[in-house]
């Protein structure tokens, strides 16, 4: 049945999800790479859209941005929407000069300073593993087409990092183990819930600002580079 924040019908969602932050890239992905996509959820604007993908069965739904939106909707996919798998795909900042723009990271463990797990669980937790059933399968399709993307741990942000004004108060309180190679502000209550779950979750990363020289990209040029990370989420998603 439907919840407070998605109406569809729980035979509307696939078992495999790929969701960006963004309700507008669900629809540019819908548009541009589903066939017979149908809109499902359109409440708060966080679009989700079914449709198949090379004859494979998939929703594309947004999460919004920050830890708790993503915990939201993660959490209702999981666990009253039957979903097995979601792949986030989604934008980061590099932390480190090995990672250019529109570099692609698939990223294997997230470290947050949220108190997301103490406030759903009463559990201090602060890092958490992406499924490596997933991770494998996207190496592995990564490998077959074409698209590198580079294994990484990231930080899972609660600000906006370009926004922080202190930013090396922040690095320099981040441990050292695992290296956090990038910032994005998701992963974590992913994570977390497909554990809590017993699901799967796996989290593609493009750069598109880079930390340490202060390099950018324009809007387009985000967009065209999502393309390839996008390519790889859909490719992967149908071998579930």
């Amino acid at each position: 049945m439907p919840t407070p924040h998605n109406e569809a019908q729980i035979d509307e969602i696939a078992k495999t999800v790929i969701m960006p932050g963004d309700p507008l890239r669900a629809k540019y992905i819908a548009d541009n790479f589903l066939e017979n996509a149908t809109l499902v959820n359109k409440v708060r604007g966080m679009f989700a859209y079914t449709g198949f993908y090379k004859g494979t069965r998939l929703t594309v739904m947004a999460s919004g941005m920050g830890i708790p939106s993503m915990g939201i909707y993660s959490y209702e996919l999981y666990h009253f929407y039957n979903v097995e798998n979601i792949i986030r795909i989604g934008t980061c900042g590099s932390l480190v000069e090995d990672l250019d723009l529109l570099d692609l990271i698939l990223v294997d463990k997230s470290y947050t300073e949220s108190n997301y797990a103490l406030s759903l669980d009463s559990i201090d937790k602060h890092l958490e593993d992406s499924s490596s059933y997933l991770n494998l399968i996207i190496e592995s399709t990564s490998n077959e087409i074409g698209i590198k993307c580079t294994k990484a741990s990231s930080l899972c942000n609660e600000c906006f990092d370009p926004y922080i004004p202190e930013l090396d108060k922040m690095l320099a309180r981040l441990p050292s183990s695992p290296k956090l190679s990038a910032c994005e502000m998701e992963a974590f209550s992913l994570f977390y819930n497909a554990k809590r779950e017993g699901k799967n979750a796996a989290c593609l990363l493009s750069v598109v600002d880079t930390l340490t020289n202060k390099k950018g990209l324009s809007p387009e040029q985000r967009q065209n580079g999502l393309n390839a990370m996008i390519k790889l989420a859909l490719e992967s998603a149908i071998k579930l």
